[in-house]
């Protein structure tokens, strides 16, 4: 099974997806620039590559870095990647996680909330 990850380049394109999902949407949160960080990124990936794989049909995930859509990042209240990601429901967060991430939490995550 492919993997679907969006990636979105701004804000724009992150409501755009937002808006295309008929199911709902885990965006977690990244940033490349900071050099603490990259190592943590690399690891939310491998999650959330897994858990969209699990969640085909299901979920659509979207990797948002916090630099590219700034507005999107302050819309839900993140003030730290990578370790923080938000379940939406019809454009709306139904659920916030944070702190170190393993793909047995996250997806404790989104069966309690999905």
């Amino acid at each position: 099974m492919a993997k679907q990850v969006h990636r979105p380049r701004e804000d724009a394109e992150f409501d755009f997806i937002l808006g295309m999902s008929s199911v709902p949407v885990l965006a977690y949160f990244f940033t490349g620039t900071w050099p603490k960080a990259i190592k943590p990124c690399q690891a939310m990936d491998l999650v959330v590559d897994g858990i969209a794989d699990d969640y085909t049909g299901r979920l659509t995930a979207v990797r948002t870095d916090i630099t590219r859509c700034p507005a999107t990042t302050q819309r839900y209240g993140i003030t730290e990647a990578p370790q923080s990601y938000v379940l939406l429901k019809e454009g709306e967060a139904v659920a916030h996680g944070t702190g170190p991430t393993t793909t047995t939490g996250v997806r404790k995550f989104l069966d309690d909330h999905l």
